[in-house]
């Protein structure tokens, strides 16, 4: 059935009158033979031009300001520049900044190095007891009691010392004032 469906397209396909189809056109409009050309237009010289004019005597004149003075001084345009050199800024930086390390490392050294003391005045030794007596694990608190003996001894040898010093004061008071009457 589709062999004959086939042709009897085919077939009717042929036996339409076929027309003759106008071609397509894709100008816009048509001016005739004559107008080919495009209009005329003013055109200038362009950018290029003038910047190449302009270049000229910029490049002259940058000659001119960079040449050194007649006595070999420096041009305006070098004494110019130099407001922005900060070279000479930097340079004093970094070695304010070196020198500063280096003294920071030598006193580093010099810390490490010495020795340190260790002698803590205790002027109130019942602090060395401010923990909570309760709940205390056997063994976590050291017997504190040789250090409080030791400033307890510490503390009378310099009041021994003291009322020696005043005794000694006492003396040379009255032998003075016996010496003056």
């Amino acid at each position: 059935m589709q062999a004959l469906r086939t042709r009897a397209v085919g077939v009717a396909r042929r036996a339409r009158p076929t027309t003759l189809r106008p071609s397509r056109s894709y100008a816009s409009d048509s001016h005739g033979h004559g107008h080919h050309e495009a209009p005329k237009v003013e055109e200038g010289l362009g950018t290029a031009f003038y910047l190449f004019v302009a270049a000229v005597p910029a490049s002259i004149f940058g000659y001119q300001i960079s040449r050194p003075g007649a006595n070999g001084e420096p041009s305006s345009f070098s004494k110019w520049l130099e407001q922005f050199d900060y070279f000479n800024d930097w340079e004093a930086r970094n070695t304010r900044r070196t020198d500063l390390l280096e003294q920071a490392a030598h006193d580093k050294h010099l810390f490490f190095s010495a020795g340190r003391n260790t002698h803590v005045e205790l002027k109130t030794p019942e602090l060395m007891f401010s923990g909570s007596p309760y709940n205390v694990p056997a063994g976590h608190f050291a017997n504190m009691d040789q250090v409080t003996a030791h400033y307890r001894k510490q503390a009378e040898a310099e009041e021994e010392r003291k009322a020696k010093k005043l005794i000694e004061k006492r003396a040379a008071e009255a032998e003075a004032e016996a010496k003056s009457t």
